[in-house]
């Protein structure tokens, strides 16, 4: 009787293991997943910085150092080596080309020019989605770290080394601020 006792705890221990790993696996691939989605947006706006840089270089040609600001943003974000390094990346990126849309208030010819609007819109689509995929990316990981925080999943967290992943955040404060719009 006794063995049959502890084959049964032996074997919901096995099912309880198995359950949880699975469970963890999924939101690992889930939380991939979303942040391959955001990957791509990303890329898609790293694209459109050069010709939006180009376009505002023909008018706005003594501003070089808010343009230089935005390419070392853009370079920045491409050499990142790991997610958590490209969050931080991205985000700089994303002030900096605020900055650019800020510079375009100051010449009444390049907020005209047909090019830079198209560009524009087309940046803004992208920054929506982006903003959109960083939504996902983070309710993922909320799941994801709620899985390796909590019991009893934790347990086979960290017999397995799963670890909790990073919310992707605004970097600093300054991206927290309201854009200041002056006539």
């Amino acid at each position: 009787m006794a063995k049959w006792i502890l084959l049964a705890v032996v074997v919901v221990l096995i099912l309880w293991f198995i359950v949880s790993y699975n469970s963890l696996i999924r939101c690992k691939n889930k939380l991939e997943e979303a942040f391959s989605t955001m990957d791509v947006y990303l890329k898609k706006r790293f694209d459109l910085i050069p010709n939006l840089v180009e376009t505002v270089k023909g008018y706005a040609k003594h501003e070089s150092e808010t343009l230089e600001k935005v390419i070392a943003a853009r370079n920045a974000a491409g050499a990142s080596t790991n997610n958590e390094e490209r969050m931080k990346s991205e985000a700089a990126l994303s002030g900096a080309i605020r900055n650019i849309f800020a510079l375009a208030e100051s010449y009444p010819d390049l907020k005209a020019n047909e090019s830079f609007l198209d560009l524009q819109g087309q940046l803004q689509k992208v920054e929506e989605d982006i903003a959109n995929a960083r939504k996902y990316y983070n309710a993922v990981v909320k799941q994801f770290n709620n899985l390796v925080m909590t019991i009893p999943t934790n347990i086979v967290a960290s017999i397995l080394h799963f670890e909790k992943q990073p919310m992707f955040e605004v970097a600093d404060e300054t991206e927290r601020e309201n854009v200041q719009v002056k006539f």
